[in-house]
């Protein structure tokens, strides 16, 4: 996999670059099983975490509101396709939110955990790693690549398993 020249901007919140976040997502997240184990281990997060909040709201309308909030943080960086195919994701994780019946919060907090071992292992199991140097001296760790990475990563995962069919080839050749 070629990767371009990270350009010198700094990294930063305000400004985010998603070809290049993509392009930093294939070192690590190339191969296509690694992604739908995230996918699948992210819905399930997401998941909890609005089921968490329908517990405590007891509003339909609270869960609806995050997806629209996410929807429109995310409408600023993402290419237009991807924005569409996320917000369908959005939309079937509220619909599963608000259909499926209410669990007492104890079981959507463990859900949390769980999803993320298997975020975890799916490193051990899907390991093609390409080299992420020059992408590491620019998206240091820290508080601003958490949240970069926490609301683009679904984006991300949904533009390589819709978008990017060149990169299962690859992935699956190894």
């Amino acid at each position: 996999m070629e990767v371009q020249a990270i350009p010198s901007q700094p990294f930063s919140l305000l400004r985010v670059d998603f070809r290049e976040l993509y392009a930093r997502h294939l070192c690590r997240h190339s191969q296509l099983g690694i992604n739908v184990l995230h996918l699948a281990a992210l819905f399930i997060i997401w998941y909890a975490v609005y089921g968490i909040v329908l517990r405590l709201t007891g509003s339909p309308w609270a869960p609806v509101g995050l997806g629209i909030a996410y929807l429109l943080s995310l409408s600023i960086c993402l290419p237009f396709r991807v924005l569409v195919v996320t917000a369908g994701l959005v939309g079937l994780l509220v619909s599963a939110v608000l259909e499926i019946p209410t669990l007492p919060i104890w079981a959507y907090a463990i859900m949390i955990p769980v999803a993320y071992q298997l975020q975890n292992w799916s490193h051990k199991k899907f390991h093609i790693e390409h080299d992420m140097a020059e992408f590491n001296r620019k998206y240091t760790k820290g508080m601003a690549r958490f949240v970069i990475l926490l609301f683009l990563e679904v984006p991300m995962i949904m533009n390589f398993l819709m978008f990017d069919r060149k990169s299962w080839a690859r992935s699956t050749s190894h």
